[in-house]
């Protein structure tokens, strides 16, 4: 049987302490709260946008409408991999058109999960500008999209599988990753 390695990269800490670093990057490059709109995409950056909302708050005394972004039927992948159930889409009570939509997700690798949202986004109204925060960009981008905000840079080989573990889901905060064990026979 073959075993992948795992490796916690983030701890409970530094996933906060990055959530942080987000948080006032976003107010410093909108100087301010005002106009901003988070949208989550399923699952875990929803949980992460009301987080970073929550920092928002804390600093500036502000709230910051927070909502989700399913992107499930933009994708482009849909024939090669197996649909999950529909998630809502839940846009706050302003809407989208003249804000500036922050896009939050967990993971960037190939960038289609953010070219999809984009085209989800677009049918939802339209933003005066769309920036991107992502806790982990791991690269291998398929697709020419980078993050605005970055909680961690982690060069990783295609082969590894980056993980992000959230209490509201998962039951801690931690970002980890596995190594495909070596095949048998001592091949590599």
């Amino acid at each position: 049987m073959v075993t992948a390695a795992r490796r916690v990269l983030l701890e409970g800490a530094d996933v906060q302490r990055a959530l942080t670093r987000i948080a006032h990057e976003l107010l410093e490059a909108n100087k301010g709260p005002d106009d901003l709109v988070l949208l989550g995409i399923p699952t875990r950056g929803v949980p992460l946008a009301q987080r970073l909302a929550a920092r928002i708050a804390e600093v500036e005394g502000a709230h910051v409408p927070v909502g989700s972004l399913d992107v499930t039927m933009y994708r482009d992948d849909l024939r090669r991999n197996p649909t999950r159930g529909l998630l809502p889409t839940e846009l706050p009570a302003g809407g989208v058109d003249d804000k500036v939509v922050v896009l939050v997700d967990d993971v960037l690798y190939s960038g289609r999960t953010v070219r999809a949202a984009l085209d989800a986004l677009s049918d939802l109204g339209r933003p005066r500008a769309v920036r991107l925060a992502v806790l982990v960009d791991r690269g291998h981008r398929e697709l020419p999209i980078r993050a605005d905000h970055v909680g961690k840079n982690l060069p990783t080989s295609s082969a590894e599988r980056v993980s992000v573990l959230l209490a509201e889901r998962d039951g801690r905060d931690a970002v980890e990753i596995s190594t495909p064990a070596p095949a048998a026979g001592g091949e590599r």
